[in-house]
């Protein structure tokens, strides 16, 4: 493992650790924890949460798959249940699931751990009462990547057919929201060491052109993308992303939202949203259910 790795996965768990400290599962809140979706009982697993009020698990209710970001070397559903619980509050049931990280894992074993979850979405929804007429996800980072890669491939077929996995035929995002993410994968003399190592991390080639193309989301969107919220904010070392994918969006004729939240007594930052007690992460969390909704 690099020292890159092992700085960002000591330096975000600890601001995790902060960011969560005494936060406990809402009493609102129904949990079903530890499902393992996969062979790796530690990272292949999910939890899945849903709000007591629209009532047990045989009463179907909207889908958020949630994927969660750390820079591809960082994170799992532990440090993302609190914030998932919080969009379940706002009525949906949400699948919370860890996946395998890099370097110990390469290009494209998260897609095909996400690939495994839909799966597992398909042949249980009866199970856990998910209405998959009505599935939406969320990605932030890293994950916002991973999830524009994902349904890239379900949309577009030329781009599906370059893995030796399948998605669910019967599969099919509403809506995603993608948060302060990575759209494009582009190594020159403008990128910066950090995000240069992260790649080499991440991708088995360490990023040839071949791979940049294959891993930029912007180049794969068409017509068929599902209807896309996304947002950044002023400190978010991410935020040029943001016209990258407007772009690819606008290009395509993609009906999306964009949001730009700016706090006037403080500059909010990469993935506020995550903070669950912050006025600024309830008003994103709620726009962003409120644009799933107004697509049900």
């Amino acid at each position: 493992m690099s020292e890159l790795t092992d700085k960002i996965r000591a330096e975000f768990l600890e601001n995790d650790e902060v960011r969560d400290a005494g936060l406990t599962v809402p009493e609102e809140i129904e949990c079903f924890r530890d499902i393992v979706y996969g062979t790796d009982e530690k990272w292949q697993s999910l939890d899945v949460y849903r709000p007591k009020a629209l009532g047990g698990k045989e009463n179907k209710i909207p889908v958020i798959v949630s994927v969660h970001g750390g820079g591809w070397v960082y994170g799992d559903k532990e440090r993302y249940q609190f914030y998932c619980m919080d969009l379940a509050k706002r009525g949906f049931a949400v699948v919370n699931f860890s996946y395998r990280l890099a370097p110990e894992h390469k290009f494209p074993d998260p897609l095909i751990d996400m690939n495994l979850v839909m799966e597992w979405v398909a042949a249980n929804a009866d199970a856990y009462g998910l209405d998959l007429a009505n599935l939406f996800a969320v990605g932030d980072s890293a994950g916002a990547h991973l999830l524009g890669l994902y349904a890239c491939m379900m949309t577009n077929e030329a781009y599906a057919l370059k893995f030796d996995f399948t998605v669910p035929k019967e599969l099919s995002f509403k809506a995603v929201a993608l948060n302060c993410g990575q759209y494009e994968v582009r190594l020159d003399a403008t990128t910066d060491e950090t995000m240069r190592g992260l790649m080499q991390e991440f991708l088995p080639e360490q990023g040839t052109p071949r791979e940049q193309r294959l891993t930029s989301v912007n180049r794969h969107i068409t017509e068929s993308f599902p209807p896309t919220f996304f947002m950044t904010a002023p400190k978010d070392f991410l935020l040029p992303q943001a016209q990258v994918l407007q772009m690819a969006l606008v290009l395509a004729q993609v009906n999306f939202t964009y949001r730009f939240y700016c706090d006037p007594k403080s500059s909010l930052g990469h993935v506020f949203h995550l903070d669950v007690r912050s006025e600024w992460a309830a008003k994103c969390n709620d726009d962003e259910c409120d644009f799933f909704k107004s697509h049900m």
